[in-house]
């Protein structure tokens, strides 16, 4: 067992430290092993931590302890550990503020896949509404995208089963812990998840489903998605709560049109009235959306370079632009790639004397 593995499970079991806080300290402290071996002097200097919380870091000894029972029962139940350092952990989630220090994954789950797409819906779905995910499911095969969704009752299952149908691996993401389904009617489309997809969670094994995760479970599938839609909602619900996470984290968002009137399809007219969704006539608005029906000459001419005669400081920020669209803010390029602005000015510029990237207005960077 890794003894980094150990710190880095053991800061997310710590009560009153969310992910934002975590971060915080780990930029202070470099790494998690680190956190736990400062001074309480040192701690309670860092903004937002306090005596309390550096009551509970002292605590070393039995934080350990718990983490290292998670990791070892994790292991024996083929479930997988995700640091947000780690190159296993997914890009899409890096930029985001809030998201989990550590995941977990069981089953072929690739968290750093190409193309991926949510959809989200009803537990209370109609006809019409299955109908509509079955189709959406159909016609996204030829753009070889993910299907993510939650594992509920409705749409978020029937997608699910549509794409094990399709044969398209389909993700599930969980409010509890991956030893256990929820819900329990699920055991048996998660099994067959885990041959072709899989389950992923950012809670240890132990914790039980319980309401307060659920909206917390949804920024997870919306930050996972290169775009989400939702097939049916109602005007309140965790669909509508998965929908404004992923515009707020600026993804693109659809919603199938419903029937005037009726309370299923009241979510979804909302979100298209209010603009925060698009309205969904078929698969081509995602391929439009997201660029996946267009394949330019010169993107192709940049996938097809080689980049390994690049310094591995300059092939990183490549990679990471080739991940991200080719083009980024140099925030957010500095975020991802780990590395402080002005080192990362100095590598843009290089790059730029080698003819590989071009900047842009704005503070934008884009590959050439």
């Amino acid at each position: 067992m890794s003894e980094d593995k150990r710190y880095q499970v053991a800061l997310s079991l710590i009560p009153g430290i969310g992910p934002v806080l975590a971060k915080q300290l780990i930029n202070h402290f470099e790494t998690p092993q680190n956190i736990f071996k400062a001074t309480r002097g040192k701690l309670t200097k860092v903004n937002g931590l306090g005596k309390k919380l550096a009551d509970l870091i002292s605590g070393e000894a039995q934080l350990l302890e718990k983490a290292d029972s998670i990791l070892e029962r994790s292991e024996k139940l083929g479930i997988q550990t995700h640091y947000y350092k780690e190159t296993s952990y997914p890009e899409r989630l890096k930029p985001i503020l809030d998201a989990p220090i550590v995941l977990y994954s069981k089953g072929q789950v690739d968290l750093n896949t190409e193309r991926t797409l949510g959809i989200v819906g009803t537990r209370k779905a109609t006809n019409y509404g299955l109908r509509q995910t079955l189709d959406i499911v159909a016609d996204s095969k030829s753009s070889n995208s993910i299907i993510i969704s939650g594992l509920a009752y409705g749409i978020d299952v029937k997608s699910h089963e549509a794409a094990l149908k399709q044969s398209i691996p389909t993700y599930g993401v969980l409010a509890c812990g991956l030893d256990t389904i929820y819900p329990s009617a699920h055991k048996s489309i998660s099994q067959k998840m885990l041959e072709n997809g899989g389950l992923i969670s950012e809670y240890p094994i132990g914790t039980k489903a319980d309401a307060r995760l659920f909206p917390a479970r949804n920024r997870i599938i919306a930050g996972l998605s290169d775009a989400l839609i939702v097939v049916e909602a109602a005007a309140k619900g965790g669909a509508l709560i998965s929908a404004n996470i992923a515009y707020s984290y600026d993804r693109p968002v659809f919603a199938v049109p419903g029937e005037i009137g009726k309370s299923f399809s009241e979510g979804c007219n909302l979100l298209i009235r209010n603009f925060k969704a698009s309205i969904y006539t078929g698969f081509r608005d995602i391929e439009e959306a997201l660029n996946w029906d267009l394949e330019s000459k010169s993107s192709k001419k940049i996938l097809q370079k080689s980049y390994d005669h690049l310094p591995t400081e300059q092939k990183k920020v490549v990679d990471i632009l080739l991940k991200n669209g080719q083009q980024m803010h140099i925030d957010e390029l500095s975020w991802q790639s780990e590395t402080p602005l002005n080192q990362l000015a100095s590598i843009l510029l290089q790059l730029e004397f080698e003819g590989l990237i071009k900047p842009l207005p704005g503070k934008e960077y884009r590959l050439v």
